[in-house]
């Protein structure tokens, strides 16, 4: 299994989509998945540029993943319905051109922490319905659109979306896992990907941690392999599919509150079962590295997922994977 790198890891450093694969190559990485570009480098993304991003990766063996993709048909600040189509469509066209088949979908948002959203099932029946509408221009394309586990869906409710647009895995819809983002869904990760498996084509790797105050439950990146997530267990499950899932580390600064002790904002996770919920509050007696303030990475973020790649090969070798 390859190990490489997602590049909002390195945001601080405002390095260029090519920097960014130099930057691979000289930690050792397998390859860069890009989940979306600052401004200025997406400004400056033409046919030249694409080809040359193209041919480094070819030259150095790195794998490519691409972002830029949204499923939420919504500006997730005024709750406006939006069009998708142009946005997919250029993400779907720049990854056809490098030769990527996968492209990183998320739309942002902690919907179930805003009042003002609409409901959870309003959003699944409007995203579902965007997504059908672009069925045939990403096949076409020969790409599929990976649906992050952010802030925004269950892995319950993305199966019902797949469900709903009538989708099959190994398709034009698919999942990109994140490990740490689950926990802070309120799901077991290795739960959460035994449920996701036979969509998943992409990774966000990244450990993570569970604390439990009076307020509810904390939840917060980890450095690799210093974490509550079983990392093992979720490489030995993605090994089993039939076609190559990358790994890709995804790692930031920053913590999540989760207010679990009212039963309003409980309600809000209606597929949460009581066992998950305490294996959730049981991890918050493990002891992980304090949460790292999200300004605190520009700082470190070199360092650390240069350690964080060292560790991954590591655990990757120990469960079997091949590095």
């Amino acid at each position: 299994m390859k190990v490489g790198l997602d590049n909002y890891s390195l945001f601080p450093l405002g390095l260029s989509p090519l920097d960014t694969l130099r930057w691979a190559v000289d930690h050792r990485a397998d390859g860069v998945a890009f989940s979306g570009l600052a401004p200025e480098h997406r400004d400056a993304l033409d046919g030249c540029a694409l080809a040359d991003l193209e041919a480094f990766a070819q030259d150095h063996g790195l794998y490519l993943e691409w972002g830029g993709g949204q499923h939420i048909p919504r500006d997730m600040t005024t709750w406006a319905r939006k069009d998708l189509v142009a946005i997919n469509r250029r993400a779907a066209e720049e990854a056809a051109a490098l030769g990527v088949r996968v492209i990183r979908s998320c739309s942002g948002g902690l919907m179930r922490w805003n009042a003002e959203a609409p409901q959870t099932d309003t959003l699944l029946k409007d995203m579902a319905t965007a997504l059908c509408d672009q069925r045939a221009m990403l096949t076409d394309l020969g790409v599929v659109l990976a649906i992050e586990t952010h802030f925004e869906f269950t892995s319950w409710e993305l199966l019902r979306v797949f469900e709903m647009c009538e989708a099959e895995p190994d398709g034009w819809l698919g999942i990109c896992l994140d490990t740490m983002n689950l926990l802070t869904m309120l799901e077991d990760p290795v739960s959460a990907t035994r449920r996701l498996l036979p969509w998943v084509v992409s990774t966000h790797v990244k450990d993570g941690g569970v604390r439990l105050d009076a307020t509810g439950l904390t939840t917060f990146t980890a450095p690799i392999g210093r974490g509550i997530v079983d990392l093992a267990a979720v490489i030995r499950l993605l090994s089993t599919l039939t076609w190559p899932v990358h790994l890709s580390i995804e790692d930031h600064g920053g913590s999540f509150h989760l207010p679990i002790f009212d039963p309003v904002f409980l309600s809000a996770f209606p597929d949460l079962t009581a066992a998950e919920l305490a294996r959730l509050v049981g991890w918050s007696q493990h002891a992980t590295p304090s949460p790292l303030p999200r300004e605190q990475w520009p700082q470190v973020c070199e360092a650390r997922l240069a350690d964080d790649l060292a560790a991954l090969r590591v655990i990757v070798a120990a469960a079997g994977g091949r590095v």
